[in-house]
């Protein structure tokens, strides 16, 4: 099914560049101007320079970011910082993180995945996109020819077929060694046996691979790919992909928050008021405990609540959080009329149900509002999230439960797509380990 391919990959070499916690980032869309400022102190060859260039206001078509990316791509290879594989390879990656006072560890596989329309049932997506990341992100790739990120996919593997054949890298001493500044550490494994390579292709042969993470750099390759395609060009039918198994015990899903903004003469009361019609709706008043401090328990109490209840918190910054609830498998019939075409696994998902009675209902936001990024913002902070509704930054911040691996997976196979930022898959792979620059 899915289609796998090994890379000429092309990583740092150490002895020029330095060590490689001074030059990788997380992927572009979670760094911020400010840490942008950081990488580019941190290291004169640091991946941010390729993955997230700094705009100045003189920018014009012939000197941007993107044609720095790709001065500073071409410089680094002729000047041996970056080097190309000797041999095709795919890569045996390993993660290893903190959560909760745990240290865990996600595996998975670094090799090229053949781009597929998602019609094909191959590569099945599992939530919409908005559309300005994919025209950054397309500019880059006309401009690089290169994924500096890799896409992070799913698949299902029980009997850990695949780790079986990669296990005996792992008794060998890791090609890439380091810890971040998250004290992360990442461990790299070269895997250049033909022999290895191909048991790996064929066993991905009889796999559909989920996105997880990165829909925006795999629609964008796709469109690149079709670019070149009408010039005659086959080499860009692949991107950078990490691949890990859905059974891994380090896969974790975090939630990710909506915070409401520029809502036109937005009122608490009424806004409450139409909620309370559409949900079991509780106040909590916060009394003498710091809103920061009495959100931990009370998103433990809506986690406890998830396996039986849509659950979500509201906070308005009046000295109340509120709970708003509604049975699992009896939503308001406004869902059934309003999502009456979607999957039944689409119309039970959290996310599903809040878009369609706060957002829609509610508010009157349609999709393609949502689409555009007008009227929310989305983050994993939750103590910033009540901040800025403190300063008046935003109107609410509304608090989800994290989506379960098999809610992805169970959408994804029904071909829906989930709404805009439903998962965050945690830890964020790091950018600069493996760079694709589609030599073959």
């Amino acid at each position: 099914m899915a289609k796998i391919v090994p890379l000429y990959g092309v990583r740092y070499n150490t002895e020029k560049s330095g060590n490689m916690s001074d030059l990788v980032t997380p992927p572009y869309d979670v760094i911020d101007d400010q840490q942008q400022q950081l990488y580019y102190a941190k290291s004169p060859y640091n991946v941010i320079r390729l993955e997230l260039g700094k705009t100045n206001p003189c920018d014009d078509d012939e000197d941007n970011c993107y044609t720095r990316a790709r001065g500073f791509l071409q410089y680094w290879l002729q000047a041996d910082i970056l080097r190309h594989e000797t041999e095709p390879a795919i890569y045996y990656y390993e993660q290893e993180f903190s959560l909760a006072g745990k240290r865990l560890t996600r595996s998975g596989l670094i090799a090229g995945l053949c781009l597929e329309e998602y019609s094909t049932g191959q590569v099945l997506p599992h939530e919409e996109t908005l559309s300005r990341a994919k025209e950054d992100r397309l500019q880059l790739l006309r401009h690089c020819r290169a994924n500096f990120s890799p896409i992070f996919g799913l698949y299902e593997d029980s009997g850990m077929k695949a780790a079986e054949i990669v296990a005996k890298y792992k008794k060998r001493k890791a090609d890439v060694s380091f810890t971040d500044e998250q004290k992360e550490t990442h461990r790299l494994w070269v895997i250049d046996s033909r022999e290895d390579i191909t048991r790996l292709q064929e066993f991905f042969q009889e796999k559909k691979v989920f996105i997880a993470d990165g829909h925006h750099r795999y629609e964008t390759a796709l469109t690149f790919h079709k670019e070149r395609l009408a010039q005659g060009d086959s080499r860009y039918g692949f991107c950078l992909a990490t691949l890990v198994n859905l059974y891994d015990p380090g896969l974790v899903i975090l939630p990710t928050h909506r915070l409401l903004k520029n809502v036109s003469n937005f009122d608490r009361s009424a806004f409450l008021a139409a909620l309370s019609a559409l949900f079991d709706l509780q106040a909590i008043p916060c009394g003498e405990e710091k809103p920061a401090v009495l959100l931990p328990r009370l998103l433990e109490e809506n986690r406890k609540q998830a396996k039986s209840a849509h659950a979500y918190l509201l906070y308005l910054g009046d000295g109340h959080f509120y709970r708003l609830t509604i049975p699992r498998g009896k939503e308001n019939k406004i869902i059934q009329s309003r999502y009456g075409t979607r999957s039944k696994e689409w119309r039970s998902l959290d996310v599903a149900v809040f878009q369609g009675l706060v957002l829609e209902e509610t508010l009157d936001i349609s999709s393609q509002d949502l689409a555009e990024g007008k009227y929310l913002l989305y983050t994993r902070g939750e103590a910033e999230a009540l901040a800025d509704v403190d300063e008046n930054k935003v109107h609410a911040a509304f608090f989800l439960n994290p989506t379960r691996v098999e809610e992805v997976i169970s959408v994804a196979a029904a071909g829906e797509k989930m709404p805009q930022k439903s998962t965050y898959f945690y830890p964020k792979l790091i950018t600069g380990l493996v760079i694709n620059d589609f030599r073959t």
